[in-house]
């Protein structure tokens, strides 16, 4: 389009408008070419190319003034013969026909769209294992003879043997071949390696429904549990956080819905009640087919802030209100609940936290609250707690509320009766026994694990003593065994994580939800450091939840929606020997943390220690400056750096210690003057040298001086070595008579005596060297 001041000159690029202009002005082109309407105002000019048989090379410019510019165009259609042009029979010959063709086109955008979900076909595989042959019902093959009868009668029929000649040939086909092959070849080694990607499980869950809050304005669904006993059906519990909006009755949140407002965003949160007669603070049970219409609704006056099944009793839900108050639902029938603690019983902020615990009477559960309190109740009585204990760090008999943590989740396992588990807003871990009656007596111990807030704890459904931890922006695998410190097994993500949950079909996975709305599908076994499979939805994830069995994956988005994915057989089955692998897994990473354990408190102590001699030192440097500037010479100054030498008065108080055991060791010592034989008389002899004398001996003894005055210490020590008191007193007087017999005798019988006596003397003397050696 080319535009001057006055005129404007249209070119016609179009085939069909070319094609109209070049028949219109045919004629005028051949008779007139210069031909000019000037009572019109417009101007026709044409220009062709060199004399050529078509005119395809022909342009028609057409212009107007500029004041004809922007006029109504009258456009007319009528039937005229413009030109006619008689057949070639030249051309004709030439002329081939075309094959018929049909094409269609569709333009315009498809606007219907149906898609229909069929039921799932079940494939069972049945094997059969014979190893002596397929026997008839009615022979018994424990019976020889009922065998043999059968055999023989088997091999009397006339196609027997083309059935064993059959089976003989396709036999040898099998083992030539395999006899062909060569197994000690790798065939395929050649074969690019994602030649076999497609035969593999894919690592995928696709939606198959959504559950909408029938609330409006929606609401964020923050608990989800599927029923214990109807693996069909599970519990949504959505949440108003809006207090003055909860407290309202439906009447009045219409009428607040109805008048106008001035921001259009406010207005928009604040209208379109589904229902005039619904409840703001309703929750509900689904059935997994029916995602239109709740199957039970449960009314409540405040909003609910957690709700879970019993396990052993699915008929009942406990729930935790906004007020601090728990509450009992009959699960079959709904509507209002059926017994509500009192105000003055309940917890001073919103209850936030809730778990069954095994009991008789299956009715008995805990529950927490932001205000740092636990309580302990039996549905069968609501109206005062049976236990309550505040969540403190320190615990002593003597609790403190401004001390307490916060309670964001109770976790308890039925196979682990005496233990639970509680996580604080502070991101503590605290190990609870339930047989404890004193607060320092529950409160076991505790760890700090995270900065923030715990938003999920749940154990391993395979290995309970390991716990799946959500919080900050990061998930933790720990063990009770780690203490404070985690295992080495940490998923870091940029996103906050809001929950978690594991896998009960396969041991090794499980699912993580954050703030950007992705799902992450996580396989410790496979990979450590990023999810095998990840999904991505458009909202935040509040809650994840498997069924039971494993098979479908329910996911509670912040915009009231519970979406629900069916998982592929790949991440909802384990190989043999996944159990093992994940047993030696946790093994391994706890025993690192032990070992990491025992060498941060080594370091500690190392430091402990050295910071210890450090502070010895510099007192010790103190004193040394201190007694410096002392004078020696002066006595009380010299007293003064006596008395501050810790090191003399070590080494005094050493000194006489070393003194005092000295002293000690002497006077308990026993002194045993003992006389050698050269240090005897040679007419002495001791009572020892005595024993083995008869009387007569004895007495010649005494009478000849060579006991020395010592006759009777003689005969009493000889009276002590085993005589008896009789021999003693008759050898006494056998003494005595032989002296005075001895006295009367005179000097005739002198020298007998003495040679008796010496005879004596050489007969002891033997025997006391015979003893000494």
């Amino acid at each position: 389009l080319h535009q001057t001041s006055k005129k404007k000159i249209f070119i016609f690029s179009n085939s069909r408008l070319r094609n109209i202009f070049l028949l219109k002005n045919f004629y005028a082109f051949t008779l007139n070419p210069q031909k000019t309407s000037s009572d019109s105002g417009e101007s026709h000019s044409y220009r062709t190319a060199p004399h050529r048989t078509t005119m395809y090379h022909n342009q028609y410019i057409y212009s107007r003034e500029r004041r004809r510019f922007g006029r109504q165009p009258l456009l007319s259609d009528r039937t005229q013969l413009m030109l006619s042009i008689q057949p070639s029979q030249r051309i004709r010959n030439s002329y081939i026909l075309r094959n018929p063709m049909n094409n269609s086109t569709q333009l315009s955008d498809q606007m219907a769209y149906s898609w229909v979900e069929t039921d799932n076909v079940t494939y069972v595989e049945h094997g059969m294992y014979h190893y002596e042959g397929g026997w008839p019902r009615e022979v018994n093959t424990n019976d020889e003879e009922s065998t043999m009868r059968y055999r023989k009668k088997i091999e009397r029929e006339d196609n027997w043997g083309v059935q064993v000649m059959h089976l003989i040939h396709t036999s040898m086909d099998v083992t030539a071949q395999n006899s062909a092959v060569n197994i000690y070849q790798e065939f395929f080694v050649d074969l690019p390696a994602d030649m076999g990607k497609d035969i593999r499980m894919p690592l995928e869950a696709r939606q198959c429904n959504i559950f909408h809050d029938p609330q409006k304005p929606v609401r964020p669904i923050i608990i989800l549990d599927w029923m214990p006993s109807e693996r069909r059906k599970f519990l949504s519990q959505p949440t108003n956080f809006s207090k003055d909006e909860a407290k309202m009755k439906p009447q009045e949140i219409s009428a607040k819905s109805s008048e106008p407002v001035g921001d259009s965003s406010i207005l928009q949160n604040v209208t379109d009640v589904s229902r005039s007669d619904s409840n703001p603070n309703s929750f509900y049970v689904w059935n997994q087919g029916n995602a239109l219409h709740p199957e039970v609704v449960f009314d409540s006056t405040e909003p609910v802030r957690i709700a879970h099944f019993c396990p052993k009793d699915d008929n009942f839900i406990a729930a935790g209100l906004q007020s601090g108050m728990m509450g009992l639902w009959d699960a079959r029938n709904g509507g209002k609940a059926l017994k509500v603690s009192p105000l003055e019983a309940a917890h001073r902020e919103a209850a936030v936290a809730l778990c069954w615990v095994h009991s008789k009477s299956n009715s008995e559960f805990y529950s927490g609250s932001y205000d740092g309190s636990v309580k302990y109740w039996d549905g069968r009585d609501l109206e005062t707690p049976i236990q309550e204990i505040l969540l403190d760090p320190d615990p002593t008999d003597d609790q403190k509320r401004e001390r307490a943590h916060g309670v964001t989740v109770l976790e308890f396992e039925y196979t682990i009766p005496v233990r639970y588990i509680i996580a604080s807003d502070q991101g503590h871990i605290f190990i609870c026994n339930r047989k404890g009656m004193s607060p320092t007596e529950v409160l076991i111990s505790n760890y700090r694990l995270f900065s923030g807030p715990v938003r999920t704890i749940e154990r391993n459904p395979f290995f309970v003593k390991n716990f799946l931890i959500a919080a900050d922006w990061c998930v933790k695998i720990w063990a009770e065994e780690c203490k404070g410190a985690p295992t080495t097994l940490l998923m870091k993500k940029k996103n906050e994580m809001l929950c978690g949950t594991w896998s009960p079909a396969r041991c090794s996975l499980f699912v993580t939800g954050d703030s950007r709305g992705e799902v992450d599908f996580w396989d410790i076994l496979l990979h450590q450091r990023k999810p095998i499979f990840t999904l991505k939805l458009k909202r935040p994830i509040k809650y994840v939840k498997f069924r039971p069995d494993g098979k479908y994956l329910a996911v509670a988005l912040e915009n009231g929606d519970v979406q629900l994915f069916e998982l592929d057989p790949a991440l909802r089955q384990s190989a043999a020997k996944d159990k093992a692998l994940l047993m030696a897994l946790f093994e391994r990473e706890l025993l690192r943390s032990k070992l990491l354990e025992g060498r941060v408190e080594e370091v500690k102590l190392k430091r402990k220690t050295s910071m210890f001699e450090a502070e010895q030192a510099r007192m010790r440097e103190a004193e040394l400056d201190l007694l410096a500037e002392l004078d020696p010479d002066d006595p009380d100054q010299f007293l003064q750096i006596i008395e501050n030498d810790y090191e003399f008065k070590d080494m005094l108080k050493l000194f006489k210690d070393s003194t005092f055991n000295i002293d000690k060791k002497r006077q308990e010592r026993q002194f045993v003057m003992e006389r050698t034989d050269f240090e005897k008389s040679e007419g002495e002899l001791s009572a020892t040298d005595l024993e083995g004398l008869t009387a007569e001996e004895i007495a010649a003894l005494q009478a000849s001086g060579g006991l020395a005055g010592a006759v009777g210490q003689g005969v009493d020590a000889a009276a002590a070595a085993g005589k008896d008191a009789a021999s003693g007193a008759a050898g006494a007087a056998a003494g005595k008579e032989g002296a005075e017999a001895a006295g009367a005798a005179g000097p005739a019988g002198a020298d007998q005596k003495e040679t008796a006596t010496g005879d004596k003397r050489i007969k002891v003397l033997k025997r006391m060297a015979d003893k000494d050696k």
